[in-house]
């Protein structure tokens, strides 16, 4: 059974590009996302987990407790988003844009070598998926 606790080094995108036009991000904020390669740390202390993402562009990091709604602070807006753990080796944030009520998320599948993050937004027709190496 994998640990969603850790850190992971992301080496990979998979029609993140597509995904990122899809929900409107502009061509240089495209460009910069699919380029960077983040280090993902997460920890977790009883309910409550922080995830961590580390690029040279930037550092973002959420604290939150499980289960509950929380803020995640994007570069043009500011999103609701609520965090499960799933099962063993997945999780999954259900997100709300505010602005303009629209629904995304990310689902995380873990094992003992990586994680996959793939993205969801309901106006775009194709997901993104996120590679990232389980490091020690």
């Amino acid at each position: 059974m994998p640990s969603i606790a850790g850190k992971y080094q992301h080496y990979k995108n998979e029609d993140i590009d597509d995904y990122f036009s899809a929900v409107g991000v502009p061509f240089m904020g495209r460009k910069m996302m699919s380029m960077s390669s983040p280090l993902m740390e997460i920890s977790i202390d009883g309910d409550t987990m922080t995830i961590k993402n580390s690029s040279l562009l930037r550092t973002v990091e959420h604290k939150f407790k499980l289960g509950e709604e929380y803020e995640e602070k994007m570069p043009n807006s500011i999103i609701k988003s609520v965090t499960t753990i799933t099962n063993d080796s997945e999780m999954e944030t259900k997100s709300v844009i505010p602005d303009t009520g629209a629904k995304c998320g990310r689902h995380y599948q873990f094992t003992d070598e990586e994680c996959i993050v793939t993205l969801t937004h309901e106006n775009a027709s194709v997901s993104g998926k996120r590679y990232f190496r389980r490091v020690q």
